[in-house]
């Protein structure tokens, strides 16, 4: 951990690490496990995350903790990841209020069980004094399903003539979405070697690096933190212009 943490260069960091926590079915599968056990003994991997963004003095991570297309799974599947999220919740609260991290949420909230939701606004009014890390959870969570509520909001504000259309622009649009208060994702880590983005803040990644990582992510240790983000500062970051 030393020698790839000694290659970072930290003044070349990204402000925003987005991830997407794949592989708990499959680690748990393979195993003879229940998939739920999978999710459960990834808890260490979001510590692990967590823990690497403050070492670092990454002020941004967004988790991709439960997809628009995960109430799809089977039913107790989706009652064991709610109870777990419940619980996380109680037990996690007071070391993130320790660590000075302030816990945000974007997604389809009002999917969540009432339970789940009033737990989460405890721990985000708990949190909200954090300045050292923004930990945001994407819940009930799909790109696309964001971008369609903030043309529905967006056509709304036109109707209603709180808004021109040749006033719409992308930092008006954006303004609509769910994840308005975050800047763009900088890095997006994907673990289990899928390649995929997965419905996941495809407006804001539009010049996101993408690094994936062969890792099933209850594997995920704070070494793969640090090397994914050495890999980001090998890129050249273009942004579409001809660099001399």
């Amino acid at each position: 951990m030393e020698d790839i943490l000694s290659r970072i260069d930290l003044g070349a960091l990204p402000a925003h690490v987005a991830i997407i926590m794949d592989g708990n079915g499959r680690w748990a599968q393979r195993l003879g496990r229940a998939r739920i056990e999978g999710h459960r003994l990834a808890i260490p991997a979001v510590r692990a995350a967590v823990e690497a963004a403050i070492e670092l003095g990454i002020p941004f991570l967004t988790l991709y903790a439960f997809s628009t297309e995960n109430w799809q799974r089977p039913a107790e599947e989706v009652k064991g990841l709610m109870r777990l999220l419940y619980y996380v919740m109680e037990e996690e609260e007071e070391q993130l209020i320790q660590q000075g991290v302030r816990l945000h949420v974007i997604g389809n909230l009002e999917l969540l069980p009432t339970e789940v939701r009033q737990r989460l606004e405890i721990a985000l009014r708990r949190t909200a004094a954090g300045t050292r890390l923004t930990l945001t959870l994407a819940l009930s969570y799909g790109a696309r399903q964001d971008i369609l509520q903030a043309v529905r909001a967006l056509a709304l504000a036109v109707q209603q003539h709180l808004l021109l259309p040749e006033e719409v622009d992308e930092r008006v649009f954006r303004s609509f979405l769910w994840t308005r208060d975050l800047p763009d994702p900088e890095l997006l880590i994907r673990t289990s070697g899928e390649q995929r983005l997965s419905n996941f803040l495809l407006w804001e990644s539009a010049y996101t690096e993408l690094v994936f990582l062969p890792v099933l992510w209850p594997d995920f240790r704070r070494e793969h933190f640090y090397q994914a983000v050495w890999e980001f500062q090998q890129r050249e970051r273009r942004f579409g212009r001809v660099l001399s």
